[in-house]
C-alpha cells in the first residue's frame, strides 16, 4: 500500500462542479465502484460530500492505468488529477458535469469484499448492517442523516447561547432516585456495595442550577433508562434540555417556540406560524384519544353514550350503565377499503391492544349494514347516522366499554390505523401543537396507587392544592408536552419549589419523611436557601431527527444504536466481565 505522507486533499469528492474544470485538485475517498472498459477505466470515488468519477484513459500514464486496473469496491483511494467537463453528463449526481483525469493515484488501503452492498438503499437486513455499523454508516442517506444531526445540535447551541443559555455539564454518575423507569447502575469499587445510577435526565441537577442562580440552563444531555424498546426509543438516547429561572409556562413556551421556528428555518427552510396551536390533555384525549395527536387529518371520536344508553345492545347499553361509553369515529368515503374482511382485521387490531372489538356500520349504496342494526330500531339507527354525519361510502367504526380512558385510548390506536390504511396522513405536512393541563396523577392498576403522570417535581395547578389529599384524580398540573406529527417531542413543568409542597407530594406517593429525606433530602435542603420559581423541558433529540429525516426508524439518525433488547451486535455489548473485576467490586452472580 501507499504512503500518505506528503498528499495533501484539496477539496471533497462531491464539492467539485464544472466551473472548476481545468484546475489540478487532489481529492480522498472510498472507491463505490470500478469499470474497467478495455483501454478505458472508469471509478466512482466516494466521501461523505458525494461521488467523483475518475478518469483514465490514454493520457494516463501506463502505471497509474495498471494500479487502477487493480481497483476494487471499498478500497481507499488518494488521487490527484485535472478536473474536466464529461463527455455523457449525469444529471442524477451534484459533480455529473465533471470527472477527473487521474495524474496521480495512491491506493491507501486495500478492502475485502463486503458483507454487503454499500449503497443508500441496500436490501439487506437490519442485523447485518448492525454487525458491520462501520459499513453501514457509509451509505450516503445515514451519513447525510448524521450531517444534518450535527447542523441541529449547531443551531441548538447558537440558539440557546442567544437567548441567555449557559451550556452547563451534569453528572453521568448520580444516585439512584425514582423516575418511573428502570435505574441502569453502575456498582463502586471504593464504596463496596454502593451503586451510582446513569440520569434517566439531568432533571436534578438541572433545577439545583436554579438554585444556584445560573437562571438559564441548557445541555445536549445523555440519558438512559432500562426498560423495554419501541420503535421510537433507544436505552440511551439525546435531550436538548434546558431550564429557566424567574418564569411562568408562558415564558417556556416562548422560547422553545422560537428554538423550533429556528430548527425549522435553518434545517428545512420553512418557517413556522406562531404561537403554536394548544390544547388541553382531557380535550386531546376526547377528540383524538391520544395526548400526542396526530391533527394533520380528521377521524375525530364522538361520544354517542346519550343516544344509546336505552338501546337493546347489551354490549352497549351494559358498558354505559358502568358508567363507561359508546364512542367511535367515522371514516368518509371508506367503504371500498375497509370491507368486511378488512373490518375483522381491524377488530384483531383493537383486540391485540387490549379491547374486545369493534361495532361497525356500512352505509353502501344498497343501504346500511351493520354488526349491531338488528339490535336497534330504525329510528335509533337513523339518529346515530345523523349524529355521526355519515353519508352514503362512510364507515362507522365503534368500541365501547365501562373504562371510558380505556375506550378513548383503543379508539386513538384505531383512528390512526385507519388514517394510514385510508392514506389520510399528508406527507410534508408539519403539525405542531402544544398539550396543557396534563393530570398530575395517574392511577396504576398494578400497583393500586395514584404515581405522577410527568414526575414528582411538577407543580400542580394553584386551584387544586386544596384538594391534593382528597380528590387526586381532578388535580392538573404546570405540565405541557410539544407534539409534532403525533410523536410526543418534548415534555415540561413549572417545577415545585416549596418545601413543604414538595413533601406533600412524597407523602401522596407513599414515601415516609425518611424515605425522603433519603432519596431526595438534598433537593429539599437546597429549596431552604431561596429558589426561584423555575420550569423547563426536554425535547427528544433523536426523534426530532427522525421527523426532520423522514426516517421510520431512530436507529437510522444515531452513530451506533442498540437493538430492542438493548443489545449491540457490533462490539456484542453488554457481555461478562472478569472474575478478578467483580471481585474488585465486591459482587457475585447468582446462578
Amino acid at each position: 500500500m501507499d504512503t500518505f505522507a506528503g498528499f495533501h486533499r484539496s477539496h471533497r469528492c462531491g464539492e467539485l462542479r464544472a466551473e472548476q474544470a481545468g484546475e489540478t485538485v487532489s481529492v480522498c475517498g472510498w472507491v463505490q465502484r470500478q469499470r474497467d472498459l478495455g483501454g478505458l477505466q472508469f471509478i466512482d470515488l466516494r466521501d461523505r460530500s458525494g461521488i467523483l468519477q475518475l478518469a483514465f484513459d490514454d493520457g494516463t500514464a501506463r502505471d497509474i492505468f495498471e494500479k487502477a486496473t487493480g481497483v476494487r469496491s471499498e478500497f481507499v483511494l488518494a488521487v490527484t488529477g485535472v478536473l474536466r467537463e464529461r463527455d455523457a453528463k449525469n444529471p442524477e449526481l451534484p459533480t455529473g458535469d465533471v470527472e477527473l483525469q487521474v495524474t496521480e493515484l495512491r491506493i491507501l488501503s486495500r478492502a475485502e469484499t463486503p458483507p454487503f452492498e454499500i449503497t443508500r438503499d441496500t436490501a439487506t437486513n437490519e442485523a447485518l448492517r448492525l454487525r458491520y455499523r462501520y459499513l453501514d454508516l457509509r451509505r450516503p442517506n445515514l451519513q447525510e442523516n448524521l450531517m444534518l444531526r450535527h447542523r441541529v445540535n449547531k443551531v441548538t447551541r447558537d440558539y440557546f447561547d442567544s437567548q441567555g443559555f449557559l451550556e452547563i455539564e451534569t453528572p453521568i454518575l448520580i444516585k439512584s432516585t425514582p423516575e418511573g423507569a428502570r435505574d441502569y447502575l453502575v456498582p463502586s469499587r471504593q464504596h463496596k456495595g454502593s451503586f451510582y445510577a446513569l440520569p434517566q435526565s439531568p432533571q436534578l441537577y438541572k433545577q439545583l442550577t436554579m438554585v444556584a442562580g445560573l437562571d438559564r440552563y441548557f445541555q445536549m444531555a445523555r440519558s438512559f433508562r432500562d426498560e423495554d424498546q419501541r420503535g421510537n426509543r433507544q436505552p440511551e438516547f439525546t435531550q436538548v434540555d434546558m431550564e429557566m429561572s424567574f418564569v411562568d409556562m408562558e415564558d417556556i413556551l416562548k422560547i422553545v417556540e422560537g428554538y423550533m421556528s429556528c430548527i425549522f428555518s435553518e434545517i428545512l427552510g420553512l418557517e413556522l406560524e406562531l404561537p403554536l396551536s394548544r390544547i388541553t390533555f382531557d380535550e386531546a384525549m376526547r377528540r383524538y384519544g391520544s395526548d400526542k395527536p396526530d391533527t394533520r387529518y380528521g377521524l375525530e371520536i364522538t361520544d354517542y353514550s346519550d343516544l344509546l344508553k336505552e338501546c337493546e345492545f347489551g354490549v352497549f347499553s351494559s358498558a354505559i350503565a358502568e358508567g363507561g361509553s359508546v364512542r367511535g369515529i367515522l371514516a368518509k368515503d371508506a367503504v371500498k377499503t375497509l370491507s368486511r374482511k378488512e373490518i375483522d382485521r381491524l377488530v384483531e387490531f383493537v383486540k391485540g391492544i387490549g379491547g374486545k372489538g369493534i361495532a361497525w356500520a356500512r352505509l353502501t349504496e344498497d343501504g346500511a349494514s351493520s354488526s349491531f342494526g338488528k339490535f336497534l330500531s330504525e329510528a335509533e339507527m337513523d339518529v346515530l347516522l345523523a349524529r355521526a354525519g355519515a353519508e352514503t361510502g362512510d364507515v362507522l367504526l365503534l368500541i365501547s366499554g365501562a373504562d371510558n380512558t380505556e375506550v378513548l385510548s383503543q379508539l386513538g390506536f384505531l383512528r390512526t390505523e385507519v388514517a394510514g390504511k385510508l392514506n389520510l396522513i399528508p406527507d410534508n405536512q408539519w403539525d405542531l401543537l402544544w398539550i396543557t393541563e396534563f393530570p398530575f396523577f395517574e392511577y396504576d392498576r398494578e400497583t393500586e396507587q395514584y404515581l405522577p403522570m410527568h414526575h414528582a417535581f411538577t407543580a400542580p395547578m394553584d386551584e387544586y392544592l386544596d384538594v391534593l389529599e382528597t380528590d387526586r384524580a381532578s388535580v392538573k398540573a404546570k405540565a405541557y408536552d410539544l407534539v409534532l406529527n403525533g410523536d410526543e417531542m418534548a415534555s415540561g413543568s413549572i417545577r415545585i419549589t416549596d418545601p413543604a409542597l414538595q413533601s406533600r407530594i412524597f407523602d401522596l406517593l407513599g414515601l415516609t419523611q425518611e424515605e425522603s429525606r433519603e432519596k431526595f433530602g438534598f433537593l429539599l435542603e437546597a429549596f431552604k436557601y431561596g429558589a426561584p420559581p423555575h420550569g423547563g423541558l426536554g425535547m427528544g433529540l433523536d426523534r426530532l431527527m427522525m421527523q426532520l429525516t423522514g426516517s421510520e426508524n431512530i436507529r437510522d439518525v444515531i452513530a451506533f444504536p442498540k437493538l430492542k433488547d438493548a443489545s449491540e451486535p457490533m462490539t456484542n455489548c453488554p457481555g461478562p466481565v472478569a472474575s478478578e473485576q467483580l471481585d474488585e467490586l465486591g459482587i457475585q452472580l447468582s446462578e
